[in-house]
């Protein structure tokens, strides 16, 4: 069986339990387990709804109150009406809603009580958005361009964990640059010397490093789509939009 298609019959079998899943198929505004993984989606993708509000040219102190009080009214209206959960992947979900809440009087959501879950802002989100969208046209394309990155450091961030964990912390922030390029010729011979190893040792580390970083992508991507199609599909979109230079 190759490595694709056991990928798939993985994500195939653990599909029911991601965190997109779960919303989807609760269905029921006043389900904890629902709840629970919306909270969590949300909290997580903070950044390109930030990105977007700000693109679309609100200040950065105002645009950080807008991106709180739309994660607040998501999730206090979701299902609210009765109606069936949107399908499809929580990427497109998330910013279709976006627009909704921008067209209509949003200002009217700050007189709302505030959701505990979503009552502090990440620190570092007009930085990130700083340095990621330069040139960058559109909100939406700030948006979409901001959820690819987002996935990526969330991967790179547990990643570097578990090189921790395992007491590979040193060699791992030596290799990290080279996750997705190739090292010039010398330089693992150069961190081989520096960390007391053999250069074989880092390039199969690095083979090593390089495989398990496109399975944390796979992991993060999964808990936003509910079916192997859809996983294959972000990722066809995640590839897409790291390589576009706006």
């Amino acid at each position: 069986m190759s490595t694709m298609t056991q990928s798939r019959d993985r994500w195939t079998r653990e599909f029911a339990t991601t965190r997109w899943s779960v919303v989807l198929q609760t269905g029921a505004a006043d389900s904890g387990d629902a709840r629970s993984a919306l909270v969590e989606l949300c909290s997580r993708y903070w950044y390109p709804v930030y990105a977007y509000v700000r693109r679309c040219g609100h200040p950065a102190e105002i645009a950080t109150d807008i991106t709180r009080h739309f994660l607040q009214h998501l999730l206090a209206h979701f299902h609210s009406t009765g109606e069936p959960a949107t399908r499809g992947q929580f990427r497109r979900y998330l910013l279709d809603k976006l627009n909704a809440f921008l067209a209509d009087d949003w200002r009217a959501t700050s007189e709302q009580p505030p959701v505990l879950e979503f009552a502090e802002s990440p620190l570092d989100l007009e930085q990130r958005n700083r340095e990621d969208n330069v040139g960058v046209s559109s909100p939406e394309q700030a948006y979409q361009r901001s959820f690819a990155l987002e996935i990526l450091a969330r991967a790179l961030k547990r990643l570097r964990e578990e090189a921790r964990q395992t007491g590979h912390l040193a060699m791992y922030e030596a290799l990290e640059p080279y996750l997705a390029v190739d090292p010039a010729p010398g330089q693992y011979a150069e961190i081989a010397e520096r960390l007391g190893s053999r250069p074989l040792a880092l390039v199969v580390a690095s083979k090593r490093l390089r495989q398990r970083f496109r399975e944390l992508i796979g992991d993060e991507l999964a808990d936003t789509v509910s079916s192997a199609e859809e996983l294959i599909a972000e990722q066809q979109a995640l590839h897409a939009l790291l390589r576009e230079r706006y």
